[in-house]
């Protein structure tokens, strides 16, 4: 098992390397944020101070080099437009871009879940074929014309919700939530529904998908002829073991899901890292996008390697497979 670990932990570590080599070069052979950062009236002079000051006139390799031995010791550059920490921009803005993913899961799960699962026991039921139906929009309808199709419809013609921002917040552990206060609660619901809409497809495909195979098997058949009650064939034999796999692609979903908040946080104005990077692009401060880009990087190698982790210990033979390799 450690060996196992041991090696999932090397790939990661050269993963995360030549990711951070693609991103910087990707990220800095790109524009010249110079013209954006001082007047077009600057002369020569000041010109270059600026650009020896942010350090562009070095050779990007060095540029690179010296990235990585700030990345180390946990500096991954200062922001060109605010002039402090690349790293700490993000960070502040994190809480509310987890806020709104993790609100974007829960509603997949609590809608997915149950409406895959009556989709899978009652397939050709008219209730069965609309969920179906709802799904493929939930997968094909572009997620900014939903944003604000929400907007048009919840905000401006009903006036129930807010139309954007995340409210008033309350501190939990330190860390500023919304969904503690009403208000906060009010603007988090269309942002959060809006991002899980994709997902909560998703989570009624796989269920509908797992019940329907669930229901063919002996064990299930086996708990019919004894006679159990429907409930409880359904909420022990059928619903326990369709959970795993559900709960596994929610969780490689989560990094996704983070990566892909930029556009609902645009639409919506929600505070978040998304709507950081949208402005940084705009303006070209290149260590925020570098630094964003390595945690979205980082994060998805960290879910992936808990997620082989959790299934060797719940199955051996994903450890001998690797092994045999």
């Amino acid at each position: 098992m450690l060996d196992f670990i041991l090696r999932r932990l090397a790939q990661s570590i050269l993963v995360l390397a030549v990711m951070s080599l693609l991103v910087f070069i990707g990220v800095y052979a790109i524009g010249n944020p110079i013209d954006m950062l001082i007047s077009p009236d600057a002369d020569q002079l000041e010109r270059a101070r600026t650009i020896a000051a942010f350090g562009l006139d070095k050779p990007l390799w060095q540029q690179y080099f010296i990235f990585i031995q700030q990345a180390l010791s946990g500096d991954l550059g200062r922001s060109f437009s605010f002039g402090t920490s690349a790293l700490a921009l993000i960070l502040e803005r994190l809480p509310a871009t987890l806020e709104l993913a993790i609100s974007a899961i829960v509603i997949a799960i609590v809608l997915g879940i149950p409406l895959g699962l009556w989709a899978g026991l009652r397939p050709h039921s008219w209730t069965g074929k609309s969920i179906m139906a709802v799904s493929i929009l939930g997968f094909s309808l572009p997620t900014f014309w939903v944003g604000l199709m929400l907007i048009m419809v919840f905000a401006v013609q009903l006036g129930w919700l807010p139309s954007g921002g995340r409210g008033a917040t309350s501190l939990l552990f330190g860390v500023p939530v919304s969904f503690l206060t009403l208000d906060g609660l009010r603007h988090l619901l269309l942002p959060a529904f809006n991002l899980a809409l994709f997902n909560i497809a998703l989570v009624i495909r796989l269920t509908r998908a797992g019940a329907q195979e669930a229901l063919l098997q002996d064990y299930v058949k086996f708990a019919r002829a004894k006679g159990l009650r429907n409930s409880r064939i359904i909420g022990v034999h059928v619903l326990k073991n369709i959970l795993i796999p559900i709960v596994t692609v929610i969780a490689l979903q989560f990094g996704s899901i983070i990566a892909f908040a930029i556009v609902t946080e645009s639409v919506f104005a929600w505070p978040g890292m998304g709507k950081l990077i949208i402005d940084s692009i705009r303006v070209l401060d290149r260590p925020v996008i570098v630094a964003y880009l390595m945690l979205i990087v980082a994060l998805f190698i960290v879910i992936n390697l808990i997620v082989d982790v959790v299934y060797s210990l719940l199955d051996p033979r994903v450890r001998l497979s690797d092994a045999k390799g």
